[in-house]
């Protein structure tokens, strides 16, 4: 997670195949929505944000294995 700010969108589910670079999810931050790409290829194992969700620097929004 690069910045703080509030998900807005979540582009996947679990058990979906996703490419390196991919937007796993949207994030406004400073009113500005921001795309937080997977960064490696593989499968979502796990989503730990909601739509609405505030998340800090540093939170790990999806587990891709």
């Amino acid at each position: 997670m690069p910045m703080q700010g509030t998900i807005v969108k979540v582009n996947v589910e679990v058990g979906q195949a996703v490419e390196a670079g991919e937007a796993v999810a949207i994030l406004e931050a400073m009113k500005m929505e921001n795309a937080i790409n997977a960064e490696k290829s593989g499968v979502v194992k796990s989503i730990n944000v909601a739509t609405g969700d505030s998340v800090s620097a540093g939170d790990v929004v999806v587990v891709i294995e």
